[in-house]
Protein backbone atom coordinates (compact mmCIF):
# COMPACT_ATOMS: atom_id res chain seq x y z
CA UNK A 1 0.00 0.00 0.00
CA UNK A 2 1.44 3.40 -0.79
CA UNK A 3 1.68 5.75 1.76
CA UNK A 4 0.53 9.32 1.20
CA UNK A 5 2.99 11.47 -0.45
CA UNK A 6 3.55 15.01 1.30
CA UNK A 7 4.88 18.31 -0.24
CA UNK A 8 8.11 19.36 1.09
CA UNK A 9 7.78 22.09 3.30
CA UNK A 10 8.25 25.79 1.72
CA UNK A 11 11.10 27.87 3.23
CA UNK A 12 10.01 31.33 4.94
CA UNK A 13 11.66 34.12 2.95
CA UNK A 14 10.27 36.63 5.27
CA UNK A 15 12.63 39.13 6.45
CA UNK A 16 11.60 38.41 9.83
CA UNK A 17 12.02 34.56 9.61
CA UNK A 18 15.27 35.32 8.24
CA UNK A 19 16.71 37.93 10.74
CA UNK A 20 16.65 34.96 13.97
CA UNK A 21 17.95 32.04 10.86
CA UNK A 22 21.02 34.48 9.75
CA UNK A 23 23.96 33.42 12.15
CA UNK A 24 26.18 36.30 13.12
CA UNK A 25 23.87 38.80 11.26
CA UNK A 26 25.28 42.41 12.72
CA UNK A 27 23.18 44.35 14.99
CA UNK A 28 21.09 47.10 13.32
CA UNK A 29 23.25 49.96 14.80
CA UNK A 30 26.16 48.29 12.53
CA UNK A 31 23.61 49.06 9.48
CA UNK A 32 25.68 51.73 7.25
CA UNK A 33 25.25 54.90 6.68
CA UNK A 34 23.54 56.50 3.50
CA UNK A 35 25.71 58.47 1.94
CA UNK A 36 24.85 62.22 1.03
CA UNK A 37 22.43 62.55 -1.74
CA UNK A 38 19.82 65.03 -1.73
CA UNK A 39 16.37 64.38 -0.17
CA UNK A 40 17.13 60.95 -0.04
CA UNK A 41 16.59 59.29 3.95
CA UNK A 42 19.61 57.80 6.09
CA UNK A 43 19.30 53.94 6.08
CA UNK A 44 19.94 54.38 10.05
CA UNK A 45 16.95 55.66 10.75
CA UNK A 46 14.42 55.86 8.47
CA UNK A 47 11.26 53.59 7.61
CA UNK A 48 11.59 51.71 3.63
CA UNK A 49 10.65 54.99 2.36
CA UNK A 50 10.34 53.98 -0.98
CA UNK A 51 8.05 51.07 -0.53
CA UNK A 52 5.10 53.28 1.41
CA UNK A 53 2.43 54.76 -0.91
CA UNK A 54 1.06 57.53 1.45
CA UNK A 55 3.47 60.31 1.82
CA UNK A 56 3.46 63.01 -1.06
CA UNK A 57 7.24 63.04 -2.22
CA UNK A 58 9.16 66.45 -1.88
CA UNK A 59 10.35 68.13 -5.33
CA UNK A 60 12.53 71.34 -5.56
CA UNK A 61 13.52 73.26 -8.85
CA UNK A 62 16.11 69.99 -9.92
CA UNK A 63 15.23 68.53 -13.40
CA UNK A 64 13.70 65.17 -12.62
CA UNK A 65 14.99 63.41 -15.28
CA UNK A 66 18.38 64.06 -14.04
CA UNK A 67 17.40 63.37 -10.66
CA UNK A 68 16.32 59.89 -11.40
CA UNK A 69 19.75 59.61 -13.55
CA UNK A 70 21.68 60.92 -10.78
CA UNK A 71 19.83 58.14 -8.70
CA UNK A 72 20.57 55.33 -10.35
CA UNK A 73 24.84 56.41 -10.99
CA UNK A 74 24.20 56.83 -7.14
CA UNK A 75 23.55 53.37 -6.88
CA UNK A 76 26.36 51.88 -8.67
CA UNK A 77 28.94 53.96 -7.25
CA UNK A 78 28.05 52.03 -4.00
CA UNK A 79 27.79 48.49 -6.04
CA UNK A 80 30.92 49.14 -7.35
CA UNK A 81 32.32 47.89 -4.03
CA UNK A 82 29.84 44.98 -3.09
CA UNK A 83 31.86 42.02 -4.59
CA UNK A 84 33.57 42.34 -1.32
CA UNK A 85 30.37 41.07 0.08
CA UNK A 86 31.14 38.38 2.37
CA UNK A 87 27.36 37.05 2.31
CA UNK A 88 25.90 38.58 5.55
CA UNK A 89 22.69 39.98 4.90
CA UNK A 90 22.78 43.82 6.19
CA UNK A 91 19.57 44.64 8.68
CA UNK A 92 17.90 47.88 8.47
CA UNK A 93 14.90 48.42 10.71
CA UNK A 94 13.16 45.43 10.13
CA UNK A 95 14.40 44.69 6.85
CA UNK A 96 17.31 42.92 5.66
CA UNK A 97 19.43 44.19 2.50
CA UNK A 98 22.00 42.61 0.26
CA UNK A 99 23.79 43.55 -2.86
CA UNK A 100 21.18 41.55 -4.88
CA UNK A 101 18.31 42.63 -3.08
CA UNK A 102 19.39 45.91 -3.08
CA UNK A 103 19.59 45.77 -7.02
CA UNK A 104 16.55 44.05 -7.33
CA UNK A 105 14.29 46.80 -5.73
CA UNK A 106 16.21 49.96 -7.25
CA UNK A 107 14.83 48.11 -10.76
CA UNK A 108 11.94 47.13 -9.86
CA UNK A 109 10.68 50.34 -8.25
CA UNK A 110 11.60 51.79 -11.42
CA UNK A 111 9.80 49.61 -13.60
CA UNK A 112 6.73 50.22 -11.35
CA UNK A 113 6.02 53.70 -11.31
CA UNK A 114 7.22 54.03 -15.15
CA UNK A 115 4.19 50.78 -15.88
CA UNK A 116 2.09 53.54 -13.63
CA UNK A 117 3.04 56.68 -15.59
CA UNK A 118 2.72 55.48 -19.09
CA UNK A 119 -0.36 53.51 -18.05
CA UNK A 120 -1.96 57.18 -16.94
CA UNK A 121 -0.51 58.74 -20.30
CA UNK A 122 -2.69 56.03 -22.43
CA UNK A 123 -5.27 56.35 -20.13
CA UNK A 124 -5.57 52.63 -18.55
CA UNK A 125 -5.35 51.15 -15.30
CA UNK A 126 -2.86 51.15 -13.39
CA UNK A 127 -1.88 47.46 -12.42
CA UNK A 128 -2.71 46.77 -8.56
CA UNK A 129 0.28 46.15 -6.70
CA UNK A 130 1.29 42.62 -5.81
CA UNK A 131 5.02 43.31 -5.02
CA UNK A 132 6.81 41.60 -1.76
CA UNK A 133 8.98 44.38 -1.98
CA UNK A 134 11.64 44.51 0.79
CA UNK A 135 9.35 42.24 2.86
CA UNK A 136 11.24 38.96 1.51
CA UNK A 137 14.74 38.20 1.12
CA UNK A 138 14.58 35.35 -1.80
CA UNK A 139 17.50 32.73 -2.37
CA UNK A 140 18.60 34.84 -5.45
CA UNK A 141 18.96 37.99 -3.35
CA UNK A 142 21.65 35.76 -1.03
CA UNK A 143 23.64 34.89 -4.22
CA UNK A 144 27.35 36.13 -3.99
CA UNK A 145 27.36 39.19 -5.60
CA UNK A 146 30.44 38.95 -8.65
CA UNK A 147 31.85 41.35 -10.92
CA UNK A 148 29.54 39.37 -14.41
CA UNK A 149 26.39 40.71 -11.77
CA UNK A 150 28.23 44.27 -11.51
CA UNK A 151 28.17 44.25 -15.59
CA UNK A 152 24.60 43.27 -15.56
CA UNK A 153 23.52 45.85 -12.95
CA UNK A 154 24.77 48.66 -14.90
CA UNK A 155 23.56 47.32 -18.23
CA UNK A 156 19.84 47.45 -16.37
CA UNK A 157 19.88 50.57 -14.07
CA UNK A 158 21.46 52.50 -16.94
CA UNK A 159 19.16 51.57 -19.50
CA UNK A 160 16.31 52.14 -17.00
CA UNK A 161 17.50 55.52 -16.16
CA UNK A 162 17.75 56.46 -19.98
CA UNK A 163 14.17 55.24 -20.62
CA UNK A 164 12.82 57.35 -17.38
CA UNK A 165 14.78 60.36 -18.37
CA UNK A 166 13.71 60.03 -22.05
CA UNK A 167 9.96 59.33 -21.16
CA UNK A 168 10.40 62.48 -18.73
CA UNK A 169 11.95 64.62 -20.98
CA UNK A 170 9.26 64.40 -24.40
CA UNK A 171 6.18 64.77 -22.04
CA UNK A 172 4.24 67.59 -22.98
CA UNK A 173 4.59 71.09 -21.20
CA UNK A 174 2.38 71.13 -17.76
CA UNK A 175 2.42 67.55 -17.65
CA UNK A 176 4.55 67.21 -15.03
CA UNK A 177 3.01 68.92 -13.04
CA UNK A 178 -0.66 68.43 -14.21
CA UNK A 179 -0.38 64.78 -15.11
CA UNK A 180 -3.04 62.71 -15.85
CA UNK A 181 -5.25 59.85 -13.91
CA UNK A 182 -4.99 59.68 -10.39
CA UNK A 183 -1.96 59.31 -8.19
CA UNK A 184 1.24 61.83 -7.65
CA UNK A 185 1.99 64.14 -10.22
CA UNK A 186 4.92 63.09 -12.26
CA UNK A 187 7.36 65.46 -11.21
CA UNK A 188 6.58 63.61 -7.98
CA UNK A 189 6.62 60.14 -9.23
CA UNK A 190 10.38 60.87 -10.74
CA UNK A 191 11.47 62.41 -7.27
CA UNK A 192 9.91 59.29 -5.14
CA UNK A 193 11.82 57.01 -7.88
CA UNK A 194 14.75 58.44 -7.01
CA UNK A 195 14.79 57.48 -3.22
CA UNK A 196 15.40 54.19 -4.27
CA UNK A 197 18.92 55.05 -3.40
CA UNK A 198 17.62 53.96 -0.24
CA UNK A 199 17.92 50.39 -0.65
CA UNK A 200 21.58 50.51 -1.96
CA UNK A 201 22.49 52.78 0.67
CA UNK A 202 21.53 50.39 3.32
CA UNK A 203 24.08 48.10 1.99
CA UNK A 204 26.73 50.55 1.58
CA UNK A 205 30.23 51.26 0.16
CA UNK A 206 31.43 47.78 1.38
CA UNK A 207 35.19 47.96 2.35
CA UNK A 208 37.79 45.04 1.00
CA UNK A 209 36.55 42.90 3.84
CA UNK A 210 33.61 42.40 2.86
CA UNK A 211 30.60 44.04 5.81
CA UNK A 212 30.49 47.45 5.93
CA UNK A 213 32.35 49.33 8.56
CA UNK A 214 32.46 52.82 9.69
CA UNK A 215 30.23 55.52 7.84
CA UNK A 216 31.93 56.79 4.76
CA UNK A 217 34.25 60.05 4.87
CA UNK A 218 30.73 62.44 3.14
CA UNK A 219 33.71 65.31 2.82
CA UNK A 220 34.34 63.34 -0.54
CA UNK A 221 31.01 62.37 -1.67
CA UNK A 222 29.01 64.59 -3.56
Amino acid sequence: MTGTKHAPDVPDTSDEALMTAVPDAPDVSDAPDALDMPDVPDASDAPDVPDAPDEVPVTDGRDPAQVVTDMVDHVLALAATWTAWDGRPLPAGDRLYTPHKAIRRVADHMIDHLAEMEARLVGEETLPDHWHASAITTAADLAPFTGADLDEARSRLTRLARIWANRLDVLAPGLLDRSPGTGWTFRQLAFHVAESAYYADCVGALPAGGTSGPAPDRTTER
